[in-house]
């Protein structure tokens, strides 16, 4: 027997059939109010329509937001991306790749600049681009600070010290300071420190090392150096790190924990997880508050006792160091001295290490080079005339060696400012408020179309100038080409206080011994707040026929 099909069930099949058709005319159905109340009346009728109708609303929403998302996207270089987490399924396959997915991403942009955006990050642009470097450190030098973002990772650590502040406390710090940096007394006391060191600590070890044919971690080695030669000349304290016969540093120790944790903070796929750690005070975030706790510590006990020495008979003895300079200056108080003296010796700690180790590396490889430097300006010198500064500067191709080390192996391989307000860079990669624009010395070093084909090779000669004018070894006229102690008004102050230090160590070795890698296994280079070599540089030390 069959049923008379009623008006309802023929205004069910009309709107079901032409239910996409009407999507697409923005539900111009509903213009009638009966139509609107028959539609609802289905819902109780025909209960699959409700799920029907939610799922094919969702889609349709989806599609709009991707195509919104593609055209507002398009044209912009970076990795794949998508809405709501962005590039944050590629970013976490490359974590622990980052340098050269980065380098590579930047590689195939016509701008040499990306964009990555991922879900708990803010927006950030990544650039291996000079004229967006330039613009970013100089021309609108006062749109690009670090920023809170920086500021809060590095906050704990370096709390208001030069490296970690802008505006009028960066501006007060840095206009104290570079008159310090450029003072001949300041040099002569690094030569001294560096002397001292060297003559009676380094070598002894490495003639050891030598007579007994003992591999070694010559990284470890000038960490240590490094770092009795930074707290010396920032604090006028010896914390021993090269003597055998005392325990391990703890301050060094702290140094390292903090700096490692902190770098992991940056490093984060989700920005808010370290904060949740620091928030409940478990996990790293924990180890870094007791790291920090015993630096503070150990600094302000120093900074007492320096107070007590600077009142008494012995000021003419301890005024010849940053922290005594800085105590008698008078504009800081306790705990921004604190701050400066821990920025000190946290951009002098790892840096010229870090260039030393890989360069040291990189000759073993290059025996032909590293002849050419004893022969040409390393042979002939002896220990008392590597303390004229007038020596040292004249070392050029000792200089084009470690400038063409740190365009390969740059000690901070990446540095982020945060904009202000909405702006263009030059090769015209759009800036919002807030923004992390990142210039990035490694990938800039393995662009074919600042360094040529030859990029990846190391040679030093691409340093050399024809002219004798030049002092300062470098082809480059372009510093934002090659931006590793920055650019414009935050260049690293103790540029040429490095090169003075770098060059020191790395002729009195070279003069009297030659390195030979205990591994044949090519080293890794890992980007923390300073970069370094994983797991060190093993090497067996002989003497040379010019020690």
């Amino acid at each position: 027997m069959s049923h008379p099909v009623s008006r309802t069930d023929i205004t069910v099949a009309q709107l079901v059939l032409s239910f996409p058709k009407t999507m697409t005319s923005h539900f111009s159905w509903f213009k009638k109010l009966e139509d609107m109340v028959t539609f609802f009346s289905l819902f109780t009728t025909y209960p699959f329509i409700l799920p029907f109708l939610c799922l094919t609303v969702i889609l349709y929403l989806s599609y709009i937001i991707v195509e919104k998302y593609r055209q507002g996207t398009r044209g912009v270089a970076g990795p794949p991306t998508y809405p709501i987490i962005g590039c944050l399924i590629p970013f976490y396959k490359n974590r622990y790749r980052l340098l050269d997915w980065y380098t590579h991403l930047l590689s195939k942009s016509p701008t040499k600049t990306i964009v990555i955006d991922r879900l708990g990050a803010q927006r950030t642009i990544v650039t291996a681009n000079p004229h967006n470097v330039e613009y970013m450190l100089k021309t609108n030098f006062d749109n690009f600070p670090k920023g809170r973002p920086f500021n809060e990772i590095l906050g704990d650590f370096l709390g208001n010290g030069i490296f970690n502040v802008d505006g009028e406390m960066w501006y007060k710090q840095r206009k104290m300071v570079s008159h310090e940096f450029t003072a001949r007394s300041l040099r002569d006391y690094v030569v001294n420190a560096l002397k001292e060191k060297v003559e009676n600590k380094l070598l002894p070890m490495l003639d050891l090392m030598e007579a007994e044919n003992r591999a070694f971690d010559l990284q470890d080695l000038l960490r240590r150096l490094g770092f009795d030669v930074v707290c010396k000349v920032s604090l006028g304290f010896d914390p021993c790190c090269l003597n055998d016969s005392l325990p391990f540093s703890p301050l060094l120790d702290a140094f390292e924990r903090a700096s490692q944790i902190c770098a992991g903070r940056g490093a984060a796929p989700i920005f808010a997880i370290w904060q949740v750690k620091k928030w409940l005070n478990i996990g790293s975030e924990r180890q870094l508050k007791l790291a920090i706790d015993q630096i503070h510590s150990s600094i302000a006990n120093i900074i007492r006792e320096r107070k007590i020495k600077i009142r008494g008979d012995n000021q003419q003895e301890t005024n010849k160091d940053l922290l005594s300079k800085l105590i008698l200056a008078e504009n800081f108080d306790e705990e921004e001295v604190r701050d400066m003296v821990i920025s000190f010796i946290m951009a002098g700690r790892d840096t010229t290490s870090a260039a030393m180790t890989w360069l040291f590396y990189l000759l073993t490889l290059h025996p032909e080079i590293e002849n050419e430097l004893v022969s040409k300006e390393l042979r002939f010198l002896g220990a008392e005339m590597l303390t004229r500064h007038e020596i040292l500067r004249e070392m050029k191709f000792l200089k084009a060696c470690l400038c063409e080390t740190m365009r390969l192996y740059p000690p901070v391989a990446w540095d982020s400012k945060h904009a202000i307000s909405d702006d263009i860079l030059p090769d015209g990669t759009r800036i919002k408020a807030g923004n992390r624009v990142t210039y990035f010395p490694y990938g800039m070093g393995r662009m074919e179309n600042l360094w040529g084909k030859d990029r990846l090779e190391f040679k030093p000669r691409r340093w050399m100038q024809e002219s004798e004018e030049d002092q300062g070894a470098e082809q480059v006229s372009n510093l934002y080409k090659f931006p590793v102690f920055q650019a414009g008004p935050r260049v690293c102050l103790g540029k040429e206080l490095a090169f003075i230090q770098m060059k020191y160590v790395v002729a009195s070795i070279l003069k009297r011994f030659h390195i030979r890698p205990a591994c044949s296994d090519p080293p890794a280079f890992v980007p923390l707040l300073t970069a370094h070599m994983a797991g060190g540089f093993k090497i067996f030390v002989h003497k040379t026929k010019y020690s």
